[in-house]
């Protein structure tokens, strides 16, 4: 588990650099049972690549991860990876989306892009999406290692699609992952080797933007109801600061069978304010009882 000095030192990185690498933040045998996961999952669904080229002819992609296996639940709760992403963002940060991306060999390098591109708003901006891309093979130049343009995040502009730019190829361990600003330039480089690349993309944004994969559709809620309590939070089964995202005033993750969390702001404005009678209140008659 990080420390804190560790944690605040990853976000600095993120916020100057626009990214982050942890090394070593998954145990082999966590990776491993990952991968073991994917490959079985690939073969009982009969799934195969994707059917664009911004995904990859020779790629699969599995969305929707957290439905197929529970060894997934680790992922966005990642003792090593979340802290870091709740002090970037904050502590009601939402889970935007989690896919696998396997490579195989013959992939063409994915066109540099940046993933904020498309809200409308002007750069550069706050970080409002971090992305985490797990290695779950040692990333090389010629597997499909991610390649990104540091510092591109504080740019004002997006790249232009299809143009070559100058990157740095994330050559990392197994076990690593690479946390980074989504609007830094960055994509999938070529697999012109003969094995296959696994990863995943998991996705954070910000408790008030609206996530990627619509996930309290997409996860059956008899699924949800068995995740830990900061997965439910982290799919969008909460209230951010008591206002965005409820339900007749109450608690989506009361729909869970759990208690609400934080109050609505409105109810919790009332309680502060009782409170503060009573704190008056209770300062009057000490003082009267200290003056007689």
């Amino acid at each position: 588990m990080l420390t804190l000095s560790e944690v605040e030192a990853h976000a600095a990185r993120i916020r100057d650099d626009g990214y982050t690498v942890i090394e070593g933040a998954a145990s082999a045998s966590l990776v491993d049972g990952l991968k073991r996961a994917l490959d079985r999952i690939e073969r009982e669904h009969n799934l195969g690549y994707a059917k664009t080229s911004f995904e990859g002819f020779k790629t699969v992609r599995i969305n929707n991860l957290l439905t197929y296996d529970d060894i997934f639940w680790e992922v966005p709760l990642h003792e090593n990876v979340l802290p870091i992403v709740e002090r970037v963002l904050d502590k009601e940060c939402l889970l935007s989306s989690f896919c696998s991306l396997v490579l195989g060999p013959g992939q063409e390098a994915q066109p540099m892009h940046e993933d904020t591109q498309l809200i409308p708003l002007p750069r550069p901006h706050i970080p409002i999406v971090l992305n985490a891309i797990w290695a779950l093979s040692d990333f090389t130049d010629d597997n499909g290692a991610t390649r990104i343009v540091p510092g591109s995040h504080k740019l004002d502009s997006s790249p232009e699609y299809g143009k070559d730019y100058d990157a740095l190829t994330a050559t990392i361990p197994a076990g690593s992952v690479m946390l980074f600003d989504s609007a830094l330039w960055h994509g999938a480089g070529a697999n012109t080797s003969q094995a296959r690349r696994y990863a995943f993309s998991c996705a954070y944004c910000w408790g008030w933007m609206r996530q990627q994969e619509n996930l309290q559709l997409g996860i059956p809620r008899e699924t949800a109801m068995r995740f830990p309590r900061r997965l439910q939070e982290l799919c969008g089964y909460g209230v951010y600061k008591g206002q965005y995202g409820h339900i007749d005033n109450h608690d989506p993750i009361e729909l869970l069978g759990r208690e609400r969390g934080k109050r609505m702001v409105w109810e919790a404005t009332d309680v502060k304010k009782a409170r503060m009678r009573e704190d008056g209140a209770s300062g009057g008659r000490a003082a009267g009882i200290a003056g007689g």
